[in-house]
């Protein structure tokens, strides 16, 4: 398993469950001097972005882009893939193709969270989760062409009505024509949606593609309630060898919860138990 940490340019999400806010410069700066494997990175867009610029940091700091979110598309767009207008839908489709391309450059992926959208008032449940399934066979299909699956990310009942648990995941990309959509299993949404957290990412097995590496209460692992053994060893059980990477709060400060991250990644992928 490697190590991973977010990065977040959305001034929109301030405040949010990101790590490191500093700008591109300084963040990767500092997750490669920490040890980080990676970074996953949210930006407004892609036009955002100047991709040479973020290679060339990468490489300075020996630190890989695991991922990509476009969770901006909504916060920051107001775009959803269960939109009831079509013309919407076609426009939140092409922001994650976007977004698929240049992660795709960096053999990276793209993750689809709070873009999947719900069921209102304006569209049925059925129908909702219809939308959703028809942009996720365009994005999988389209981000095979880098070698890298889409990934997916089943959130809490807060956040969507879409899919909330690991097993809502498994159904909806077992539906799929194609099989290049895998899930991003988030441990804080788990604790609230799951009865065992272990025995779900079991039950994931090979679909499960990315992990956000996160306590109960999404500040730093060791921050919150969570017993990791048992989680560990799901994750030994299916052979995960992705990201484990902190999506929390940057509590008490971002140096300190990449720091305290980093420790606890190293003794839980150390551990034995």
């Amino acid at each position: 398993m490697k190590s991973c940490i977010t990065l977040s340019l959305v001034q929109e999400a301030r405040g949010g469950p990101f790590v490191l806010w500093d700008g591109l410069e300084k963040s990767i700066a500092f997750a490669g001097e920490l040890g980080y494997d990676a970074v996953e990175i949210f930006a407004p867009s892609v036009e955002s972005l100047n991709l040479d610029s973020l290679g060339n940091l990468l490489d300075s700091a020996g630190v890989k882009l695991a991922a990509l979110g476009t969770g901006a598309g909504w916060v920051k767009h107001r775009l959803q893939l269960a939109d009831p207008d079509a013309q919407k839908r076609r426009d939140a489709q092409q922001f994650v193709r976007t977004i698929i391309d240049a992660a795709g450059q960096f053999g990276a992926m793209a993750i689809i969270g709070s873009m999947q959208g719900r069921s209102d008032g304006n569209v049925n449940s059925e129908t909702a989760l219809g939308y959703l399934a028809e942009a996720l066979e365009d994005g999988g299909s389209h981000a095979a062409q880098y070698n890298v699956p889409l990934i997916y990310e089943p959130l809490n009942r807060y956040e969507t009505n879409q899919c909330c648990t690991v097993a809502d995941g498994v159904k909806l990309l077992r539906s799929l024509s194609t099989d290049n959509v895998k899930l991003l299993c988030d441990l804080f949404h788990m604790g609230i949606e799951e009865v065992d957290i272990a025995g779900a990412l079991r039950a994931g097995g090979d679909l499960v593609g990315h992990i956000h590496f996160v306590d109960s209460n999404r500040r730093p692992v060791g921050g919150g309630h969570f017993d990791f053994a048992p989680i560990m060893r799901a994750l030994r059980s299916i052979d995960y060898s992705g990201y484990l990477c902190a999506e929390a709060f940057p509590w008490p400060d971002p140096h300190e919860a990449a720091r305290q991250t980093m420790r606890a990644f190293r003794y839980w992928t150390q551990s034995p138990a």
